[in-house]
């Protein structure tokens, strides 16, 4: 009975992460990805509105930070798990099925970055502040992708007892092939109960959010530091989480790379916010490109009245003298 009351207080799997319209697959990953680039999209225009930016700038900046943020993602995913599509008996064009999962979130930051810069520099937009106003917005939209891995049944831990864990089922293909991401379970029996280690990265990065928008607030931290706390706040959270999990990596010293990624970038996080401090209170995003808040060229200041120029002294010498010499100098003796 205990072992029965254990299993009705775990969190069940869905019973596939695929759904089909027709011959279209339509992937829960995929549509978890998709809603938070929509969140992270319509929060960031909010904040940049908020603080001086034009209404519209954001999607605009998108458009060349999201392509750039997936590949990034992508790359770096194939580059630290390489071995799951290179070496004897791999599929090296595997690394091209981003619908099967597969997205590092380090490599989608960084080529991302380049991507809004592109963006930014072309709309004379400065950077940190555009990052200052996307940030509670991006790490929400990583707690929604994590429900992609829910449906994917992956990114868990190790094997717990606690009334959370997490069930994981045996799924399969109409051809009785296992397929963890493809297949359907039709057996509801779990093969293991697990930490959901998925689930405590996305409560971790909504606290974060939380704590972006409260620091942001109390102390209106511009010139990249709102985006800082993001990168802190968040790497926090991925140190301990990584070394929670059990699905394959690659391992540096015995322990995950993401490990010490997690270690680097948070010192580099905290480096940058201590730095940038000395740049002062948030920039005037408008003031920083000559623009108001309607987008309209600012008004340039009116012209303060030139000061007469002074009179020529010879010109004045001779006025005198012939105000002397006139017949209402003249008096009489």
């Amino acid at each position: 009975m205990n072992g029965l009351n254990a299993v009705l207080a775990t969190i069940p799997s869905p019973d596939r992460g695929v759904w089909y319209l027709g011959p279209l697959p339509i992937r829960a990953y995929a549509l978890c990805i998709i809603a938070g680039i929509i969140v992270a999209i319509w929060w960031g225009e909010r904040r940049w509105v908020a603080r001086g930016g034009i209404k519209g700038e954001v999607t605009d900046i998108a458009v060349w930070a999201v392509p750039f943020g997936l590949v990034g993602g992508r790359l770096y995913h194939v580059i630290t798990d390489n071995q799951k599509y290179f070496g004897p008996g791999k599929d090296p064009l595997a690394a091209l099925e981003i619908w099967n999962g597969g997205l590092g979130i380090w490599g989608a930051i960084a080529l991302g970055a380049v991507g809004a810069w592109i963006g930014c520099r072309r709309k004379g937009i400065p950077l940190p502040a555009m990052a200052d106003a996307l940030a509670p917005g991006i790490v929400v939209a990583q707690a929604i992708g994590r429900l992609g891995n829910y449906f994917n049944q992956e990114l868990y831990g190790g094997d717990t007892t606690l009334p959370w864990g997490l069930e994981i089922y045996r799924r399969v293909t109409p051809e009785g092939r296992e397929d963890a991401l493809a297949g359907v379970a039709i057996d509801h029996t779990p093969i293991q109960i697990v930490h959901p280690t998925f689930l405590y990265e996305l409560l971790w990065n909504l606290g974060v959010a939380l704590l972006i928008v409260w620091a942001d607030k109390k102390f209106r931290l511009g010139h990249g530091r709102a985006f800082a706390v993001y990168v802190a706040g968040y790497t926090a959270g991925r140190f301990w989480i990584e070394l929670m999990r059990t699905d394959e990596a690659t391992l540096i010293f015995g322990q995950r790379v993401n490990v010490f990624v997690s270690a680097v970038v948070f010192i580099g996080a905290v480096g940058y916010f201590l730095i940038a401090r000395s740049r002062g209170e948030r920039e005037d995003v408008a003031a920083l490109r000559g623009t108001d808040l309607t987008g309209e060229p600012a008004a340039e200041a009116p012209e303060e009245p030139k000061a007469e120029e002074p009179a020529d002294t010879d010109d004045v010498k001779e006025d005198a003298d012939d105000k002397k010499n006139s017949p209402e100098s003249v008096k009489p003796e």
